[in-house]
């Protein structure tokens, strides 16, 4: 029989309130809550640290900057899931949603590698007891690209397959609305010269009005059997968001505009939004800043994008600056994500569920990870 693990002096983040207390563990399981400061033999004591369920992550694509740390340099793909892996961990992140790309849209082809490789990888490593984290895959799948039904059919299966979200980055559209800055980042990005750059802008704008109302219907269609929770990709007005809801998108991933999220929030479809962008004061591609659309109250969830340790930087930072209570930030980033990803046994400090933990310490501003339990065993 496992010996309990008690964790105590600790700053109990819970549902609704902080309380200083002490865990009890039995096994992966949280077992009991307690009061106060426990004196019991071999207790460990968190020194007045803050105690929070572990993250859990809808929406990473921190796996591709591992593969691929340098434009010319691609990483062996079994090594770079081993470093993304030990770096969610090390951010507390104790459940994470491997956000892989499906299709190519022509300047980004290396993707397509990194979706097929990261799943043999997870194929692999999943059942080892190697991996620190709990990991799933989030499908993201690009409607106007012309491989990406073949891709969906790789993984739309998938036992790990925890969300699916419908993507559309043409020029012109969504995240890349402003065609000029789209223009100047393919010329900086692509090593191609301005003609080259909009021949093949005036492509994908082609092959979208050919492709994407159909190959969207088809999606829906293909993953429909599994129920899983399916998310729109960098909305950006009010109508895409009503259309969406009416077929079951009831997930606004990353909108690019306050009217689109406050439209969203108005019919009761949930919103994910960028932790990095809080914790740099604004958007990276200019659209619309996280911290007004927090404020509003038009955020359900924070999701690390590119960035893990931003997640909890971001709870901390929207709870300082008045957005939200601790507990409703430290919400956005444990339990509400836990619930978005359909997941019921993790994302509180609640007897019963797992023992999924962080110990946090406040330092200046910001939240530093000190130690990560993942079901009662240290990882980080």
């Amino acid at each position: 029989m496992n010996s309990d693990m008690i964790l105590t002096n600790a700053l109990l983040v819970l549902p609704d309130s902080v309380v200083p207390g002490t865990l009890v563990l039995r096994g992966d399981r949280i077992v009991e809550i307690q009061p106060g400061r426990s004196h019991a033999p071999g207790a460990i004591d968190l020194d007045g640290d803050h105690l929070i369920p572990g993250i859990v992550d809808v929406h990473t694509d921190n796996l591709e900057r591992q593969v691929q740390p340098r434009a010319t340099a691609r990483w062996p793909s079994r090594s770079a899931m081993l470093a993304h892996d030990s770096q969610t961990a090390a951010a507390g992140v104790t459940t994470v949603l491997d956000a892989l790309c499906l299709g190519d849209l022509g300047f980004d082809t290396g993707r397509t590698q990194t979706f097929k490789d990261g799943l043999a990888d997870l194929d692999s490593l999943t059942h080892t007891g190697l991996l620190k984290s709990d990991h799933f895959l989030h499908l993201r799948c690009e409607l106007p690209a012309s491989d990406m039904p073949q891709l969906v059919d790789l993984a739309a299966d998938h036992p790990l397959v925890r969300m699916v979200s419908l993507m559309d980055h043409s020029p012109g559209v969504g995240q890349y609305r402003d065609l000029e800055r789209y223009r100047t980042m393919r010329v900086r990005q692509a090593q191609m010269n301005l003609a080259q750059v909009d021949q093949r802008i005036a492509e994908l704008l082609d092959q979208r009005a050919r492709l994407r109302e159909p190959q969207r219907r088809w999606l829906l269609d293909r993953v429909a059997h599994r129920h899983l929770p399916l998310a729109s990709h960098d909305d950006d007005n009010e109508d895409d968001i009503i259309r969406n809801a009416a077929d079951g998108i009831t997930i606004s991933e990353f909108p690019v505009t306050r009217d689109a999220a406050l439209a969203a929030k108005r019919i009761g479809v949930q919103v994910i939004a960028g932790a990095p962008n809080i914790v740099r004061g604004g958007s990276h591609s200019g659209n619309v800043a996280v911290s007004d659309l927090m404020h509003d109250g038009a955020v359900d969830v924070l999701a690390s994008d590119y960035v893990p340790p931003a997640m909890v930087e971001a709870a901390w930072l929207a709870a300082g600056q008045g957005h939200a209570t601790l507990p409703a930030a430290i919400a956005m980033i444990t339990g509400t994500a836990a619930r978005m990803a359909g997941f019921t046994d993790r994302g509180w400090i609640q007897a019963g569920l797992r023992a999924d933990l962080v110990q946090i310490r406040p330092f200046e501003g910001h939240a530093v990870v000190r130690k990560v339990w993942r079901a009662g065993e240290r990882i980080a």
